[in-house]
């Protein structure tokens, strides 16, 4: 039985908690897992005429830049500016997108987002979106990119963070306005995440439907069961490693 995500209750809730923990078994890295909840969750999320109600969904996890692949290093470098990366360095790291257009099914295939540096707050500023969704997530952004060890035992006691932009139309939070926003229809943003193994991971959706604000309080619940179904993965994260 899909779930209508204009009317995100909590049957709508349990259902997709059961359904990423079913989704991830079998998987062979961090990577195929979020992969695979991110697939149940497109397929799984519908509008109240039963289409996909996300044109997009993406999972984030932030990595030292030394523990990146090689292709991600390079591609975080070429982000920099000529300014050589140090290895204990914040990564945002794209590992797993889903969504309607072909190259949105393939994160090396990412233009501009498969591996965002985080050095230092001010340049984080300039990155809407993510310093909003930090922001909203209760974290301090200065203390979050110097990785401070106080605040990354801090986000473990808390509550799982929500990143909510109920009107995606015109947010100076939601870059690409045109080329995405007004393309694809969006209508909503909401994304949730918090603690997993000394890093933040961050499920994103991106909605064709409006999402209330408690609905999107929700899916801090379903940010608990993307940890519980990636925790076990912490020697294998990529799936090409």
């Amino acid at each position: 039985m899909p779930s209508n995500l204009s009317s995100f209750g909590l049957p709508e809730m349990l259902r997709c908690g059961l359904g990423i923990r079913r989704a991830v078994v079998g998987a062979s890295s961090a990577e195929a897992a979020a992969n695979k909840a991110c697939r149940f969750l497109y397929d799984e999320l519908t509008t109240e005429s039963g289409d996909r109600a996300c044109a997009l969904i993406r999972f984030y996890k932030t990595h030292p830049f030394r523990d990146l692949r090689p292709a991600d290093r390079e591609f975080a470098r070429l982000l920099m500016d000529g300014v050589e990366p140090k290895p204990a360095m914040k990564v945002l790291t794209l590992l797993a997108t889903v969504g309607e257009e072909s190259k949105w099914n393939d994160r090396r295939r990412s233009r501009g987002h498969r591996a965002i540096p985080l050095p230092a707050k001010e340049i984080v500023e300039k990155a809407p979106m993510i310093s909003q969704l930090i922001k909203q997530f209760g974290l301090d952004l200065g203390a979050f990119v110097k990785s401070s060890p106080e605040l990354m035992k801090d986000l473990e006691g808390r509550s799982y963070g929500v990143f909510h932009v109920p009107e995606a139309v015109g947010s100076p939070y939601i870059p690409a306005q045109e080329d995405f926003v007004v393309k694809y229809g969006i209508r909503s943003v909401v994304g949730c995440g918090g603690s997993l193994r000394g890093e933040l991971f961050v499920l994103i959706l991106f909605s064709r439907v409006p999402i209330s604000a408690d609905a999107a309080e929700r899916f801090r619940t379903v940010a608990l069961d993307m940890k519980s179904a990636l925790f076990k993965f912490d020697e294998k994260v990529f799936e090409d490693s």
